[in-house]
């Protein structure tokens, strides 16, 4: 099944939506520490809900642990350097999607030991979107192609 990796999360409200996200659709959600927010602050909680403790999370102590726990599967980066755009790529059922930080994406190195990146198009002159939307836009993708479309 598909599931979500947050790297390095900055904004407790945002990765906390992403949690909820996840428990709503039944993918697993990683979060790839360290985390830029205390993780049972109030407005982690607040976001995430009730829904936090009917997530299935798990948290990896940094990149290098998660990335030799996911191998083989495939990881795919959302990221604004990639040319090919979510509606264009072929999901996987068991593919991992990686988001980056709110305020830096994921570092080079990162960047580079992953084979599949994608983007969401936007429109001349915007940056980027919340991680959280983008997160939620990709998973839904990912899961019509992989899931909603088969069953």
């Amino acid at each position: 099944m598909i599931e979500i990796a947050l790297y390095q999360p900055d904004i407790a409200q945002n990765a906390a939506t992403s949690v909820r996200l996840a428990a709503c659709l039944g993918v697993t959600i990683h979060i790839i520490e360290p985390a830029g927010f205390v993780w049972n602050t109030r407005d982690f909680r607040r976001a995430g809900m009730d829904y936090i403790d009917q997530a299935d999370i798990v948290r990896q102590p940094d990149w290098e642990t998660f990335l030799a726990e996911m191998s083989p599967r495939r990881i795919v980066l959302a990221t604004t350097h990639a040319e090919t755009a979510y509606t264009a790529f072929g999901f996987q059922a068991d593919d991992i999607l990686l988001v980056g930080r709110e305020s830096a994406g994921v570092p080079d190195h990162v960047r580079d030991s992953v084979a599949h990146q994608i983007s969401i198009p936007m429109q001349p002159g915007t940056r980027s979107l919340n991680v959280a939307v983008a997160t939620a836009m990709i998973t839904g993708e990912a899961l019509r192609q992989t899931v909603w479309q088969a069953g």
